[in-house]
């Protein structure tokens, strides 16, 4: 005992000597403090204050409505341009706010608390056509959309079709070379803001010998003859989200409208979309919060045996394991957000970030059903709509058991 006693004082002696001399090793266990996640900077807590009065005095009036006619309201579109809500990373010489990514994942976790289906008409802008463009287009494509996305213009990715979802590189939709044009032809299915969308980013092969590396993006407008936007599906839940078909029938671009390189949109599908895998985190993080922040007082004000129901030990038990589940999501998307802002590295994280936010959303919004009884089960209470929203969580953007195969794959590989 005494010799492994001396061993611990000789080792401690030694370290302590060597703190003293190198200077990296004190900065380290200096007394500075690292900010948590969750401390917001003067802009971010700007952009989370102009989202949260939006979405209160504006959408939140028309939710059940929109639900109900499986419609977004015009004023809705109008209010989120209007608010900067629709580019906010876009640079402010394009008239974006020329914000940070955290930024848009706020804006998105704040929609939804409200309504998801208008967290998503924000997400898919920001997140998807934005990183899309900013990523890989032509100085001549920026300056010709850039603004336009930030002022007035809805964006759509069209990737899915009838055939591939998951298996998405096995696309049927052919860019036929044609001069200086490309004729596409096929059918694009489930797209999220096809009904208002002015600019579609189209996924389609130019050369299909060489499968998925003849997939290439075009940028085509709306009023592009050949393509149409089909009727929009009668879904389950986020039902003013538009989601519809969109078919290319010699649909003629310009060479000048490939977005990126010819043969390269694979490979660009795969990096936006791990990117926008946070923004879809930040949609279910959001709906989570917002059906519990819509429970608890309810559980406050209903009695039962003489009592309120908040104060029953399972009561209480369950809502601290949901209000526990929500935070560790919150740590997960702001991490990925933050480390995509730092330019590091988040196939990972943005994966984790999606899969649990997307359980926590389904765990949350089942569980405040159960919790409020007959009144959850009504459409009068609107805890119903975020459990028949949730579910989209574990489909769109890379379903649960592909993210699931990401985070293996990576944890695989560091053994």
């Amino acid at each position: 005992m005494a010799l492994l006693l001396r061993r611990f004082v000789q080792s401690a002696q030694r370290n302590q000597i060597f703190f003293k001399r190198n200077v990296t090793w004190k900065r380290c266990f200096s007394s500075a403090k690292m900010p948590p996640l969750t401390q917001l900077s003067q802009d971010e807590l700007m952009m989370r204050e102009t989202v949260v009065r939006f979405a209160k005095e504006k959408v939140a009036p028309l939710v059940k409505k929109m639900d109900e006619q499986s419609m977004m309201d015009k004023s809705i579109i109008n209010g989120l341009f209007e608010n900067g809500l629709m580019g906010i990373e876009v640079g402010q010489e394009y008239g974006g706010a020329g914000a940070n990514f955290f930024c848009s994942i706020l804006a998105i976790e704040e929609l939804a608390k409200v309504d998801p289906s208008v967290s998503v008409f924000c997400d898919v802008q920001n997140t998807l056509i934005f990183d899309y463009f900013r990523r890989y287009a032509s100085p001549e494509l920026k300056e010709k959309y850039l603004n336009k996305m930030a002022t007035d213009s809805v964006g759509c990715f069209c990737l899915s079709e009838p055939s591939c979802g998951s298996d998405a590189f096995a696309l049927k939709a052919s860019a036929k070379a044609d001069g200086d044009h490309f004729v596409l032809n096929g059918e694009k299915s489930w797209i999220t803001n096809a009904e208002h969308a002015d600019i579609f980013l189209v996924m389609a092969n130019v050369d299909f010998t060489k499968a998925y590396k003849g997939i290439t993006c075009f940028v085509v407008d709306k009023n592009t003859p050949g393509l149409s936007v089909g009727k929009q599906e009668d879904k389950l839940g986020i039902r003013a989200s538009s989601t519809c078909p969109v078919i290319l029938e010699d649909c003629k671009v310009h060479k000048s409208q490939v977005l990126g390189e010819v043969g390269q949109g694979y490979k660009y599908a795969i990096e936006v979309l791990n990117t926008g895998r946070i923004g879809i985190g930040a949609q279910m993080l959001g709906l989570a919060q917002g059906v519990l922040d819509h429970t608890v007082p309810y559980l406050k004000e209903r009695k039962a045996f003489g009592t309120a129901i908040a104060d029953f030990q399972a009561i209480r038990h369950t809502v601290a394991t949901i209000a526990t589940q929500i935070e560790a999501a919150r740590l997960l998307v702001y991490n990925a957000a933050r480390m995509k802002d730092n330019g590091e590295p988040h196939v990972q994280e943005g994966a984790m970030a999606k899969w649990f936010a997307g359980e926590v959303a389904s765990f949350s919004s089942s569980k405040c059903v159960e919790l409020l009884g007959g009144v959850g089960f009504t459409k009068d209470f609107p805890v119903e709509k975020y459990y028949r929203d949730c579910k989209i969580g574990a489909i769109y953007e890379g379903t649960s058991n592909i993210q699931l195969n990401t985070i293996s794959d990576i944890v695989y590989s560091n053994y």
